[in-house]
């Protein structure tokens, strides 16, 4: 036996040979294919030489092991210091039942799901989020629900633009109670002033300002915990001609009257006290829900009831589906993702709980407040507010900060609201040994059961809720932890996740979400910090957050970076808000036009309106390339009032142009800045960098390049990185001077890190993967897209390439040949797919027609070629259509998906049952799917929203 050296052995596998599917030899046929000889030459033929860096000297750490890795996060964690938080401004403690943490949270059942468009296979999240949607109807008691919005601030921010878009009011003053979070004040009035609304931050306890304005947004439960009755102030709105939005407590609204009751015409808030950790700031479900008339004016994503073609009952994604990508500029909202594994979380929490569950916990949580609140008047503390739910606040002159302290002693952080006056909320999770810290914090002694007795509740009669909610059997029925098990895992069978298949969408990059990355976010070290809780409770996750932001820069070639954004939109607003604050400190203002080639992604230009800006479209030659005449044509136009351009680098056709150095030049010559969308990030890790070639921004998306996962269409994180003279311009927050420069544009995000509690997960990838396994990781995504060109081409065209016939992390098939010679369309080919066990690549974007694929990395050799079989055979099929064996109304792919019910009983098709439901080479991999394939159209018409009867829709 050949003896191995001990410093060979000690830390076993690396993590890239783990995370990099391809196997050696298999590589070795993928770069054959291609006709390269290794990686390195497939670099020096497919990337420019002009932004190729061959030694970029990154000073990242040495790849640590799994073991490794996780050891450094516990270490980390321990830093973190986890007191009971009573801070409140929405986020409370809660309990996640293990049930939902194992079999939602915890599982890539769940978490590595995409977005749910291909509906036919994702029938189980679309009823989760129905299940979702029905909640927050019931709880607000409006009609219509969305899918979740990113957290509660952003939520009240998107309420204000839709009252204003759907109102009459010509006025452009928005009012905003002054008891309403800080935190959604600030993300407010960042919206607000590139749209040139004026937020007026007002008292409302003795009415409305004088004046025009056209919405009001109101608190219920204030930010002091203070319950009151609006539907006096509502009425007086809608009689000025406003609209009026509520910031609500979900949990609340089980006790208290629904806003929809009292007039509100869009209720907002989080899920997050639904089962889901506090998690330092995120991620959290945000919600909204409007009433009937406004639905179609909804942001974000709206689950809907159709039928497939059976008559059966199914689920789609309703209405403005991808708006961004078919409205652009006239989008009403650049939100193009969810908080999906989230709001599955939070219904699934409320499902297991049942409407009398909830509201038992509603109870506890204000009851323990009563108490509380009782036991420090007792003590001879003044506590302001005499109506509240869940929160109190208590009137110390100048004491404030010596009760905060001496909480803190205690192991309990409460509110410091100002020098007399201290905040304390309670929760699920609030016990009697509980409050008797906060009474000793106060100086007081009392007996929790004793003044239970005595104490009212502290909801005035007229605002306690009477009408019934979750009234449907699913919120019923699940009630033991066996039964919910067996509910999940039903659901979870409904759906094609990358737990049982590749999802080769382009632009979307799904790639492997490793268990050792995923582990640490759910540890209490991590999920139980409060955001706003004091710097030195957070040690541990702070460390994570400055790691990963300087690795991020390094990687990018950028000098600083906010992890604020809680998605790539919002990224992408980040940026341009950064670019329009620094040429208004150059005294250029005017500085106000956009150019964005027509290629781009559809929230590109979204964004950009948001920020203020004007776009103008830059042509694409017949290449897919930036039409370099038109650019330069552009920037001559608009030479005087030029702000930025936003390229996504490589381009939305999947290419490296060569001249994007020139582009770069071309717009700082003209006095703009340079934006580059890193949604295709993928193609470029340890080849080039942003920063180094020319970009000034760019929005990162943790859930793509760096594994996050996808979640069924959320969480993400979209950080920005800027050069040094943006980095004045990132995102600051009013309650933790860390997250941001004083000088910055203000919050976008209600979290000063966003949704810090996953950023461990790309702590943990870049850790383990080191300089040389993310070069390895990029150069492998690029091999295999090339592969899976050279092999399809000849069946399915590749529309675009750049020098030398290169692709670069994904390509675009065109069918528009096929589809006008046979008839068969791309919808057909994708829901086929279905029938071969497959999720179909990204459909007719960015071109329609056409399918845009993107193996990534972490697929080894026989799932790519089992894809490219399934295409290749697909096209067989394509062709028996053509040649008069299948009519084109009644053949395979026009009736696909199949479901095992559809071919049992009478069969009357040209095909074979066998035919239909194990095409080629389908056998241990089948999946079933669910439905039929479903009637759009139809579920657009007649708009249902929330769970319909048991019985609906049943052929």
């Amino acid at each position: 036996m050949t003896r191995i050296p001990l410093a060979a052995l000690e830390h076993g596998t690396l993590f890239a040979d783990r995370h990099v599917g391809p196997r050696p030899a298999e590589l070795a046929k993928i770069l054959d294919v291609i006709g390269v000889g290794s990686l390195e030459e497939l670099a020096q033929r497919a990337v420019p030489e002009s932004i190729r860096e061959s030694d970029m000297g990154l000073q990242l750490p040495p790849p640590a092991t799994e073991f490794g890795s996780l050891a450094e996060l516990r270490e980390l964690a321990s830093r973190n210091r986890t007191l009971t938080q009573m801070i409140g401004l929405g986020y409370y403690g809660t309990v996640t039942p293990p049930v939902i943490r194992r079999n939602v949270l915890e599982s890539p059942a769940w978490y590595t799901a995409y977005t749910p468009y291909q509906p036919e296979i994702s029938q189980g999240r679309l009823e989760a989020l129905l299940n979702f949607q029905t909640m927050v109807a019931d709880l607000s008691g409006l009609p219509t629900a969305n899918a979740s919005m990113l957290d509660e601030s952003t939520a009240a921010a998107e309420a204000m633009t839709l009252v204003r878009r759907a109102g009459r009011s010509k006025s452009a003053r928005f009012v905003v109670d002054a008891d309403t979070f800080p935190q959604t004040i600030a993300v407010i009035e960042t919206r607000a002033e590139p749209l040139g609304i004026e937020v007026v931050v007002a008292d409302l306890a003795d009415g409305l300002p004088e004046g025009d304005f056209f919405g009001v947004l109101l608190s219920y439960p204030g930010a002091s915990g203070a319950v009151r009755d609006h539907e006096a102030l509502i009425a007086d709105a809608h009689e000025r001609g406003a609209k009026v939005a509520v910031t609500a407590d979900l949990l609340s609204l089980t006790v208290l009257r629904a806003p929809g009751e009292i007039g509100a015409d869009v209720v907002v808030g989080t899920t997050q006290r639904f089962g889901v950790p506090m998690g330092f700031g995120g991620p959290h479900a945000g919600y909204m829900a409007v009433h009937a008339g406004l639905e179609r004016q909804l942001p974000g994503r709206l689950v809907g009831v159709s039928t497939d073609a059976d008559g059966n009952l199914a689920y789609r994604l309703a209405l403005q589906t991808r708006e961004q990508h078919i409205r652009r500029e006239k989008a009403t909202s650049n939100i193009c993702t969810a908080q999906v594994l989230l709001a599955v979380v939070a219904s699934m929490y409320a499902v297991y709980h049942g409407p009398d569950g909830l509201k038992a916990i509603a109870t506890r949580a204000h009851r323990m407040a009563a108490v509380l609140a009782a036991g420090l008047r007792a003590g001879g503390v003044d506590v302001v507010t005499d109506s509240f739910f869940d929160t109190v606040q208590v009137r110390v002159p100048g004491k404030a900060a010596d009760v905060v302290s001496a909480a803190r002693d205690l192991g309990v952080n409460l509110r410091l609201v100002d020098a007399d006056h201290v905040g304390v909320a309670c929760d699920e999770t609030t016990s009697r040994d509980t409050l008797a810290l906060v009474w000793q914090a106060f100086g007081v002694s009392a007996d929790a059961d004793a003044l239970d007795l005595d104490t009212d509740d502290a909801i005035p009669a007229e605002l306690v809720r009477t009408s019934a909610y979750l009234t449907h059997p699913v919120f019923s029925t699940h009630r033991s932890e066996t039964a919910l098990l067996r509910y999940l895992r039903s659901l979870s069978d409904k759906d094609v996740a990358l737990d049982r298949s590749m999802i080769p969408l382009g632009s979307c990059t799904m790639k492997l979400n490793a268990t050792a990355e995923m582990e640490p976010i759910t540890w209490p070290a991590f999920a139980d910090l409060h955001p706003f809780a004091p710097a030195e409770d957070a040690a541990g996750i702070l460390q994570v957050i400055k790691d990963l932001e300087t690795w991020l820069a390094q990687l990018t070639g950028y000098d600083a970076v906010s992890l604020q954004p809680n998605a790539g939109s919002q990224g992408e607003f980040a940026g341009l808000l950064a670019i329009r604050a620094y040429h208004r400190s150059q005294g250029h203002g005017e500085r106000d036009v956009c150019l964005i080639p027509s290629s781009a992604h559809g929230t590109n230009a979204a964004s950009a309106v948001m920020a203020g800006m004007r776009v103008a479209v830059v042509k694409c030659d017949d290449s897919g390339n930036i039409d370099m005449d038109h650019l330069r044509a552009s920037v001559a136009e608009h030479a005087d009032d030029l702000a930025a351009i936003m390229i996504t680098y490589p381009s939305t056709h999947g290419v490296y142009e060569d001249t994007v150095r020139e582009v770069c030049a071309l717009v700082h010559d003209a006095g703009g800045q340079v934006y580059v969308d890193g949604a295709n990030l993928n193609a470029l890790i340890g080849l080039a960098r942003y920063g180094k070639f020319g970009s000034d921004v760019s929005h990162l998306n943790l859930h793509k390049t760096f594994c996050i996962p996808h979640g069924g269409g959320g969480p993400g994180v979209g950080p920005i990185g800027v050069r040094s003279h943006l980095a004045p311009f990132l995102p600051n927050h009013p309650l933790q001077p860390l997250a941001g420069p004083a000088t910055g544009v203000g919050p976008i995000s209600a979290a000063p890190w966003g949704s810090a509690s996953i950023l461990p997960i790309s702590w943990a990838y870049v850790r383990m993967m080191g300089a040389d396994g993310l070069r390895r990781a990029t150069l492998t995504a690029v091999a295999a897209a090339n592969y899976v060109a050279r092999r399809l081409d000849e069946h399915f065209p590749v529309l675009y390439t750049g020098e030398g016939g290169f692709v670069a992390h994904e390509c675009i098939l065109d069918l528009r040949p096929m589809t006008k010679a046979t008839g068969i369309t791309v919808d057909d080919v994708a829901k086929r797919l279905a029938d071969y066990g497959l999720h179909a690549p990204t459909m007719s974007f960015p071109v329609a027609g056409t399918l845009m694929v993107e193996p990534t990395e972490s697929e080894d050799l026989a799932e790519i070629d089992r894809f490219c079989d399934a295409m290749i055979a697909i096209k067989g099929e394509v062709d028996r259509v053509a040649a008069g064996d299948w009519p084109l109304e009644d053949n395979p792919l026009r009736n696909a998906p199949h479901t095992a019910a559809s071919i049992a009983g009478k069969w009357d098709h040209p095909y074979t049952r066998e035919e239909a439901v194990y095409p080629a080479g389908v056998s241990a991999t089948k999946i079933w799917p669910p439905v039929r394939r479903i009637d759009g159209a139809k579920g657009d018409r007649n708009l249902v929203c929330s769970c319909p009867p048991l019985d609906a829709y049943q052929s």
